[in-house]
C-alpha cells in the first residue's frame, strides 16, 4: 500500500479534487457516485456514498482505486460491481463507526 495520504484513513475532502459520476437509483438507494483524484500522488478512486435519512447511523462510503481503462466505463449503476471486484477498497461511515478501513467482497449499500 502506497505511503500517500489517499492509501490511509481517515480522508479528508482537501486532498482529492472530485467530479460527479451520477446517482445511483438501483433499490432505491440514491447512492451518490464520484470519482475523486489524489491531489497529492494523482491516484484515482470511484466512490460510493450512500445514506438513508429515516436512520441513524445510516451513512456508508466506499471507495477503491480506479483504473484508468475501465475510468470510460463506470456508470452509477455499475459501480458498485467494479468495487466488489477489486482486491480490496476502503468503507467506512455511520453505518460502520469507522473513518474508514480496507475490506473486500460484497458492499451492503441496500438496508
Amino acid at each position: 500500500m502506497s505511503n500517500c495520504r489517499c492509501h490511509n484513513p481517515p480522508f479528508h475532502y482537501q486532498d482529492f479534487a472530485s467530479v460527479p459520476v451520477g446517482v445511483d437509483e438501483t433499490h432505491g438507494r440514491y447512492g451518490e457516485v464520484s470519482v475523486e483524484t489524489c491531489a497529492h500522488c494523482g491516484e484515482k478512486w470511484l466512490c460510493y456514498f450512500v445514506e438513508y435519512e429515516a436512520f441513524t447511523a445510516s451513512g456508508r462510503w466506499f471507495r477503491g482505486v480506479l483504473a484508468e481503462k475501465v475510468a470510460p466505463t463506470i456508470t452509477p449503476e455499475n459501480s458498485i460491481a467494479y468495487l466488489e471486484s477489486l482486491p480490496w477498497y476502503f468503507a467506512g461511515g455511520s453505518y460502520f463507526g469507522s473513518t474508514g478501513f480496507k475490506t473486500t467482497g460484497k458492499i451492503r449499500a441496500d438496508l
